[in-house]
């Protein structure tokens, strides 16, 4: 047994639809109908009528909904006491980070906060936990951390309700092509490639955040660009690392090159303003009216924020 699978459930309970609930579970359709099924397994019982539509719950499952709704509420205010037993993390801001902005972003964006911010105490107290988009967004939902920064694209939003949670613009970031120069300073690589001569291609991992955004950037293409899939990894610091051995091409976040951009190791691999695309970095928090203990740093730095939002 898993509370995710409780959970799961009782989302399915209130939406009546698979796909609507792995959409705001952040899962994929047959990845949360196989925790259903586990549950179900698990229980020895069909808790869900798959005769119907929309979904309802057998007989059993209203049953079991009734008390995995008890079972959740019970577990968070056992959280909620642990938590409130530590006074001494008051002045920790806890953040989840996908590991991308782990690396380029946060690092850079700290400095300026900590020395525009002004705190009674000092530099601000941070901890980070870089994982990857989903495991992210779930830490902030499930109440681990007090501040989620992920990016955000149109094509890909966060399923965040904005009853519950709000958010803040950090700014912008761009996704597009790059590679080794060579000795005369031009790519190793560059798109678009040729029918007989593919370019060989770094890629993210199917199902990670940017794999998803990348493949929007090679459907607006208008035009095949013959690229040869030679690795994959979840991180955009393994494909900056294999770009800069000379191994292929990457679609890499500009902040992740900027200094490898500098130095002329990596050069851009498309033409100016083509195969890119735009993402907005975002700062999440659940609304303070439904924290149970706010932290007071925490508050700050989100009025800081708000204060340079509205000043731009």
């Amino acid at each position: 047994m898993e509370t995710k699978w409780l959970e799961d459930f009782v989302s399915l309970a209130e939406t009546r639809s698979f796909s609507r609930s792995a959409q705001l579970r952040h899962v994929t359709q047959p990845a949360f109908s196989r925790r259903i099924q586990a549950l179900e397994a698990w229980a020895g019982v069909d808790l869900v009528d798959r005769s119907s539509f929309p979904t309802r719950l057998t007989p059993a499952g209203e049953t079991f909904h009734a008390q995995a709704l008890e079972v959740l509420d019970a577990l968070q205010a056992t959280r909620n006491l642990m938590r409130s037993h530590q006074a001494a993390g008051q002045d920790m801001v806890e953040f989840a980070v996908p590991h991308t902005l782990a690396f380029t972003f946060f690092p850079h964006w700290l400095t300026q906060i900590n020395s525009d911010l002004k705190l009674e105490s000092g530099t601000l107290k941070t901890r980070l936990t870089a994982l990857n988009v989903h495991d992210a967004v779930l830490r902030l939902t499930e109440g681990g951390c007090d501040l989620l920064i992920a990016y955000h694209h149109a094509s890909q939003p966060l399923q965040l309700s904005a009853e519950r949670y709000e958010m803040l613009s950090l700014g912008h970031e761009t996704l597009a092509p790059y590679a080794k120069a060579g000795p005369d300073g031009a790519p190793l690589f560059s798109l678009p490639g040729r029918a007989g001569a593919p370019v060989p291609f770094l890629g993210y991992a199917s199902g990670a955040y940017m794999a998803r955004l990348v493949d929007v950037i090679l459907k607006q293409a208008g035009q095949a660009l013959h690229l040869d899939p030679i690795y994959e990894t979840d991180m955009a610091e393994g494909l900056k690392a294999m770009a800069l051995e000379g191994h292929g091409l990457a679609f890499l976040p500009h902040s992740s090159v900027r200094k490898e951009l500098r130095a002329r190791r990596l050069v851009p691999a498309a033409p100016d303003g083509e195969l890119n695309v735009t993402m907005e970095v975002r700062i999440y928090r659940e609304r303070p009216a439904t924290v149970r203990h706010a932290k007071p740093a925490v508050q700050a730095l989100w009025s800081f924020l708000g204060a340079q939002v509205q000043a731009r």
